[in-house]
């Protein structure tokens, strides 16, 4: 796999070894995931990685809601899409054997915030309480997830969930958009909480300080400017 740093030296000059750890802090960090509890509904977050919805999909069929929604319009990783993300997460749901009917598509949202809020309006509009919900998304962005539903849609049980997919296998994959993308999210932790998009959750000095070095060294494609 080519290394981070390779293609751009003057950019990218710190050693692998060295990125690869200061990108464990953050994921350390951001992910949280939580222990089931039966709910009303699965939230597919969109994203890029159709592995979220294989995750929903198996909560199906373990019986924990009876509804599946995706939600996702597209975002930065997916504007260059021919479908949206939800699209995409409903065809994966059902070729991973969940019924149309438990199937419900939120195409709009281009964001975290919006996945919550829209399928809240989904929901609302076809008459379905919810008083638990199960939150799946990328394992790194499980924390920012539910700080977001927190604050967008309160007096909600929420529960988190991902693929089991671990930090090294994403570092297998494209590992300078990987870090970019957490980068982003963990920065994106005390911006938005500060202009009340999401709740507050403490972050450890070791991961901000981690998270503010890998931006140092370039890794900032998606930190707010």
């Amino acid at each position: 796999m080519p290394h981070a740093g390779e293609s751009d030296a003057a950019k990218f000059s710190a050693p692998w070894p060295e990125v690869r750890e200061l990108g464990r802090l953050v994921w350390d960090h951001l992910v949280f995931v939580m222990p089931m509890a039966p709910s009303q509904v699965i939230l597919a977050m969109g994203c890029h990685d159709p592995r979220v919805a294989v995750q929903a999909a198996r909560l199906w069929h373990e019986g924990w809601a009876p509804l599946v929604v995706v939600s996702g319009g597209r975002g930065k990783v997916t504007e260059g899409w021919a479908e949206t993300e939800a699209r995409v997460f409903a065809r994966v749901v059902r070729e991973h054997g969940v019924p149309g009917d438990a199937v419900l598509l939120e195409e709009t949202a281009a964001n975290t915030g919006e996945n919550i809020t829209a399928t809240r309006a989904l929901l609302a509009a076809r008459g379905v309480p919810v008083e638990r919900g199960i939150l799946v998304a990328k394992p790194y962005m499980t924390r920012r997830s539910l700080a977001t539903a927190a604050r967008q849609w309160p007096g909600v049980d929420w529960r988190t969930s991902a693929p089991e997919v671990s930090y090294e296998t994403y570092l297998e994959g494209d590992a300078r958009r990987f870090l970019e993308l957490m980068v982003g999210d963990l920065q994106r932790m005390a911006v938005y909480a500060e202009r009340g998009f999401q709740v507050p959750m403490p972050v450890p000095e070791a991961a901000w300080a981690a998270h503010e070095e890998l931006a140092r060294l370039g890794y900032d494609r998606y930190v707010i400017t």
